[in-house]
């Protein structure tokens, strides 16, 4: 054990001898006294952090009551900053929901060489509160190393993140190690589009990092070619899918409205759940695209009301438009069309568990609640927060995982991806 006390005027000098031992990579031990200066402490932490093997003490003064050791976490970060110039950037990646979808026929891609088959998809996308948080560090070396505590995320090139980011990478000319780990809070395959928002806010992070900027366009390609859904976490708030749902187009936003996200833990295989849809409808699917895309036009329009579809779920809103914002409005009007989600005509036959877990939402009250994506995650639309909680409590109750939370507008979904 070595001490020092530094005047810092020697400080430099310091610095310079400790940069080489760490260099030298000699195993040292130091114990170090910063003279009471929180600036010197906070220098002399990224000093003693590239040492190996290396405590970190600050002394007591009137900047701190107690010595204060650095844990192995920091310790890390502060070898990590040495190592390569770009702090650790640290975002949240958010979950959509899909107010209504609707599967066309299946096509083949315009590019002969693929020769795979994807379903012509309506849909309108809406941004939620739930999210994960990812942390990426860029170091010196090359390569993606994806990390999760969670055993479900694959770590591997298979993982959306790592395909987006070595694209994004390669198109930004950077050098690098990128270290990305994933705290996932969202259930994995759920239909919330979870992998989606986080190799999208991925790339937003290496931005960051490497304090380069992508053009909107080029992030919009390498989002599309990774996966269908990624594009919608580019634009965020209210926004129409088109073709596969890779094409996505910002819709006016409606408000910001309570919700109850219920996640059984049921995995549900959307290419399964597209084999079904094709045995029990025609081949011929493009009048029921068509006729999504008129509802959706008078719907934006404001021209004229729709008349509420019949369904088995009769949406409890009846409220009058008077007196409301035209946000809230186009809402409680998208409602009235009778919008549903195709999937849930395969998705429940084979998943009775999830047909109940809706009728335990509708009964907690929603204006509105459907399957998200392929499932198996389901939502009610809520007037309160008040409603939206406590149908929360009732769906926890019964045994389902549920949790209230909001939709986000354009603007917010934006401003909370940061940390």
């Amino acid at each position: 054990m070595v001490g020092y006390v530094i005047p810092s005027l020697q400080f430099l000098g310091i610095v310079q001898v400790f940069i080489l031992l760490a260099d030298l990579q000699v195993s040292v031990p130091v114990f170090v006294f910063a003279w009471g200066c929180p600036v010197l402490s906070q220098l002399w932490l990224i000093v003693a952090g590239r040492c190996r093997g290396t405590f970190w003490v600050e002394w007591p003064s009137k900047y701190s009551a107690e010595p204060k050791v650095l844990d192995a976490d920091r310790s890390l970060r502060a070898a990590l900053w040495l190592n390569h110039p770009f702090m650790r950037i640290t975002v949240r990646s958010f979950a959509k929901i899909n107010l209504g979808l609707c599967i066309g026929p299946a096509r083949a891609y315009a590019d002969k060489s693929v020769r795979a088959t994807f379903h012509e998809l309506r849909t309108v996308y809406q941004t939620i509160a739930l999210h994960d948080i990812l942390h990426l560090d860029v170091v010196k070396g090359s390569g993606i190393e994806i990390r999760s505590a969670d055993p479900r995320v694959p770590t591997d090139e298979s993982n959306t993140c790592y395909q987006t980011l070595a694209k994004a990478m390669s198109a930004l000319k950077a050098k690098g190690k990128v270290i990305l780990e994933i705290e996932k809070r969202l259930p994995v395959q759920g239909g919330l589009g979870g992998a989606s928002g986080n190799a999208v806010s991925s790339i937003l992070a290496l931005e960051k990092a490497l304090k380069k900027t992508l053009p909107g366009p080029e992030k919009l390609r390498i989002a599309a070619e990774v996966g269908s859904d990624l594009p919608l976490f580019l634009v965020g708030g209210t926004s129409l899918g088109v073709s596969h749902g890779e094409e996505v187009y910002p819709l006016p936003d409606l408000p910001a409205t309570p919700c109850v996200i219920a996640t059984p833990e049921i995995g549900v295989s959307t290419p399964k759940a597209f084999a079904d849809w094709d045995q029990l409808t025609p081949t011929s699917t493009s009048d029921r695209i068509n006729e999504f895309g008129r509802m959706l036009s008078v719907w934006l329009s404001g021209l004229y009301k729709v008349p509420q579809k019949k369904t088995s779920f009769r949406p409890s809103s009846g409220v009058p438009a008077v007196g409301r914002g035209r946000a809230e409005t186009l809402l409680l009007d998208l409602v009235r069309t009778g919008i549903e989600n195709d999937f849930e005509t395969v998705v429940f036959p084979q998943y009775p568990a999830l047909r109940e877990v809706k009728r335990v939402l509708e009964r907690s009250g929603p204006f509105y609640a459907s399957l998200s994506g392929s499932g198996s995650a389901l939502y009610g639309l809520y007037r309160t927060r008040a409603q939206a909680e406590q149908a929360a409590r009732r769906l926890q109750k019964a045994g389902i995982p549920a949790t209230a939370t909001t939709t986000l507008t354009r603007s917010q979904y934006r401003k909370k991806l940061s940390i």
